[in-house]
């Protein structure tokens, strides 16, 4: 399988389009007064449009960085040439909201791109301790301080252990991110064999933890499926977390491999046996869903550079209102 190739515009990008419309509108209207609430709800409005447009091209952090730019360099051309007093009512529109965001876009651009953000869980690849909806903490400087853009990093701190749940840029599909548990580091041999995992020759151990039973809906024709599994503390060699695995599939589908990079590391010997190789400065990643989940088995291996941070705590879930700061395993 090669990967999926898109074409045309997102539907974010028309939104986009429309609200930066609906926005220019309702700031024309607004006749330059700044803190009427047709002024606030046209830039707000327009921004939000602006983040659909670029979101299109560039991940979340760098439309923030977009935004320092600009409301920055409105700023700079406002002290270098028109100078404004902050507190004239005459103050050009756009003047007094690139006031108002800048110290707030920048903070949060810092906070996104060097020490902590939240992400979403969309999908039950990491189920049974992580499930749609919940909203996850991310460390991104206990691996080290990264440059933002290419996210190489810059002054090294902690190292990516087997066993941490991580986020990654997905090698597939541009600006999207994974989250999967790390099984296999640098050199490693790992081996996957009727849903058992051997390690650098080591079997590992698994312990019989019940059945574990949840329910997806996918896209017509296919419709709601009940899943029922197998639920096991797997001890990846020090590291003991909850997995599940479905008696009903195979291991994997060596047909809907795709062609990665580094795949000559790997050996496909039937759809119940792979083994792989992990090359230097790359990382084996597995979901906790063993038998719902799209990961290294089918796109290979995560290289250091990908690396967005580390997953840390469960902060809330809106459809489950018990799941709050919950630690992740």
């Amino acid at each position: 399988m090669t990967p999926q190739t898109y074409y045309g515009f997102s539907k974010w990008f028309y939104l986009g389009l429309l609200a930066v419309a609906i926005g220019m509108v309702c700031i024309f209207f607004a006749n330059n007064k700044n803190k009427s609430k047709l002024m606030e709800n046209g830039y707000f409005v327009f921004i939000l449009g602006l983040v659909g447009i670029i979101s299109e091209y560039v991940d979340f952090a760098t439309v923030l960085f977009v935004f320092v730019l600009i409301s920055g360099f409105v700023l700079l051309i406002n002290k270098i040439f028109i100078r404004a007093n902050s507190t004239n009512i005459n103050t050009k529109h756009y003047i007094y909201y690139a006031r108002e965001f800048f110290p707030l876009v920048l903070l949060v651009w810092i906070l996104r791109a060097f020490l902590f953000e939240v992400y979403q869980i969309p999908s039950s690849s990491m189920r049974p301790d992580l499930t749609v909806g919940d909203f996850v903490l991310v460390n991104k400087f206990i691996y080290g301080i990264r440059e933002p853009f290419t996210n190489k990093a810059i002054i090294p701190i902690g190292k990516i252990n087997r066993g941490d749940v991580i986020v990654f840029k997905d090698q597939q599909v541009k600006n999207r991110d994974l989250i999967k548990r790390v099984v296999g580091t640098s050199g490693d041999v790992i081996t996957y064999k009727q849903k058992r995992l051997t390690i650098n020759g080591i079997h590992l151990n698994y312990i019989p933890n019940g059945q574990y039973a949840y329910s997806d809906t996918y896209p017509a024709p296919v419709g709601k499926i009940d899943f029922k599994n197998d639920k096991y503390i797997e001890d990846l060699l020090g590291v003991k977390h909850s997995i599940i695995t479905w008696d009903e599939v195979p291991s994997l589908n060596v047909n809907a491999v795709y062609d990665f990079k580094n795949k000559s590391n790997c050996n496909y010997v039937s759809n119940d046996e792979f083994s792989c190789t992990v090359p230097n400065g790359f990382y084996f990643m597995m979901g906790d869903n063993r038998d719902n989940s799209e990961d290294s088995r089918y796109w290979g291996f995560v290289p250091n550079d990908a690396v967005l941070g580390h997953a840390i705590y469960v902060v809330a879930n809106l459809y489950d209102i018990h799941r709050f700061l919950i630690k992740i395993h």
